[in-house]
């Protein structure tokens, strides 16, 4: 009888629904310009040992990527969808644009507000303010705390914008906590206003509801700005301007350390998943470096596009690992919000992947293709030095590729597998080497001025030196039909003249104005 008794006990414990675990807090940390080769696990002299440490105890993110630019990475994190699908193909949402993320897109904090969680943002938005009904506030968040700008001054919080229209350049205070306007921290730098608002935020949480924190920090974005001490540590390096970055980067990757402290202190650590990631390659002119990636921030070479990443967190089922699979900043949404036990009705037709799976447990990416973008307007602002200083490309006929599936003058780019195929002119194709290691500033492409079309080998050749295209014109023909697959679906480009109307003189601040 005991036997039978026990043996019903064991079936019992067995049979019984588990208890359910409460759904994870879910912070997602996002560096500015933070390059490929600015990490001490990617062999750098910049010291980052608590990003270090976090990724080694996590999953490190090898073949992630991101967009080039600081909206349209921002864009497709937030909506789960292809820039080519919201508008936002060219360039950045520049501070007098009348634009804003398509006010029709359901957001992540939206969908993270609709499973339950309370939201956080703080730090930089980018995603366009010139109406109220833009601002991180009416678009899924809770609470805010930050800058609506690109960029701005790390103390005083001033962004100058040239109004063309008017022909003055207007200085004025970026700082807003919620939809008013924050003043009072003057010479205080922003990363630790940041961090000490995204602890405050955690030390305060109350935890029957779980948390979304969205820290976007300025760092480490020019202007290159930071207090003598942490210069110190790179006193051997003569780049000036590499000097002062490094300096940014510890301190970026001592905040990045306290935030974790916090969230281990106030008990929510063991039911957190953290996700680090940049917005995208390295501003070489600035401080930033990709080696020995190809290219840089703005261009759509791997420099520009690939990803320093990882996530940390108890509830991996693998650590101390890094995937390979291919992930792309759209996958965050779809991701989380079903970590988050949400759902995405609702939601435009998505681009992203839920890769939860691959990254926790090392199963195979779901996604297979990724279009790094198609800008039929590209011009490059930041044109190399030397032998190829084009900004765009002329429209000449004198491919084989030409007026067949896809026009190859137009920038554009696509994975697929390991394949990686651009066209028109993608940007800066120099190897920018780290000012600390070498001699050299850069070196210089060796492709011939008007090419217009590469294809690569990717996983094998992530520098990209070795062009295939002429070896393997049946990818070639794959790829460019993909590219007129997605070029047809395509909304148009929505880049609006600046209105002059944004001019903040009367109130000394930028801010919604239509």
């Amino acid at each position: 009888m005991e036997r039978l008794r026990a043996l019903w006990c064991l079936l019992w414990c067995l049979l019984r629904p588990a208890a359910a675990r409460p759904p994870p807090h879910l912070v997602l940390v996002l560096a500015d310009d933070l390059g490929w080769g600015d990490v001490g696990w990617h062999g750098s002299a910049i010291r980052t040992p608590r990003l270090d440490a976090l990724g080694a105890g996590g999953v490190r993110l090898e073949r992630y990527y991101t967009q080039p630019l600081c909206t349209p990475s921002r864009s497709q994190l937030l909506s789960g969808r292809y820039q080519i699908h919201t508008g936002l193909q060219h360039q950045i949402i520049w501070p007098c644009q009348p634009s804003c993320l398509p006010l029709d897109e359901k957001l992540l904090p939206e969908l993270l507000k609709d499973a339950g969680y309370v939201t956080h943002m703080v730090g930089k938005w980018h995603l366009g303010m010139y109406r109220k009904e833009c601002l991180p506030t009416r678009r899924g968040f809770d609470t805010y705390f930050g800058y609506l700008l690109g960029s701005e001054d790390y103390y005083s919080h001033d962004h100058c914008v040239l109004i063309k229209a008017k022909n003055v350049t207007r200085c004025a205070l970026d700082f807003r906590d919620g939809e008013e306007v924050a003043t009072g921290f003057k010479n205080m730098y922003s990363t630790n206003l940041f961090t000490e608002r995204a602890i405050d935020l955690i030390a305060n949480h109350k935890t029957e509801k779980p948390l979304f924190l969205y820290l976007a920090f300025q760092s480490v974005h020019e202007p290159l700005e930071v207090s003598a001490e942490y210069m110190k540590p790179y006193s051997s390096i003569k780049d000036v301007k590499r000097r002062r970055y490094a300096g940014m980067v510890s301190l970026m990757d001592e905040a990045v350390g306290n935030l974790t402290d916090a969230l281990k202190e106030y008990g929510l650590w063991n039911n957190t998943v953290l996700v680090f990631s940049t917005d995208n390659g390295g501003q070489t002119m600035a401080g930033g470096n990709n080696w020995p990636l190809r290219g840089r921030k703005w261009t759509l070479w791997e420099g520009g596009v690939r990803g320093v990443g990882f996530v940390a967190s108890p509830l991996l089922k693998q650590k101390g690992v890094e995937s390979h699979e291919l992930i792309h900043i759209s996958d965050w949404l779809p991701t989380l919000v079903h970590l988050a036990g949400g759902h995405t009705n609702g939601t435009k037709p998505l681009d992203g992947f839920d890769v939860w799976k691959t990254i926790s447990e090392g199963r195979p990416s779901p996604r297979v293709e990724l279009l790094h973008n198609i800008d039929p307007m590209f011009v490059d602002d930041y044109p190399c030095l030397g032998i190829d200083n084009r900004t765009s490309l002329p429209q000449i006929n004198s491919s084989p590729w030409d007026n067949t599936l896809f026009n190859i003058s137009v920038h554009a780019a696509i994975r697929h597998g390991k394949w990686k195929l651009l066209t028109g002119y993608p940007g800066c194709g120099h190897w920018f080497p780290p000012p600390s290691l070498s001699s050299e500033s850069q070196i210089q492409s060796y492709d011939p001025p008007m090419k217009r079309l590469w294809l690569f080998d990717i996983v094998h050749d992530p520098e990209e030196k070795y062009e295939l295209s002429e070896k393997y014109p049946h990818v070639v023909k794959k790829l460019l039909s993909r590219l007129q697959y997605y070029y047809k679906r395509s909304v148009p480009v929505f880049y609006p003249d600046e209105d002059p109307q944004c001019d903040p003189a009367a109130t000394g601040v930028w801010g919604p104005w239509a």
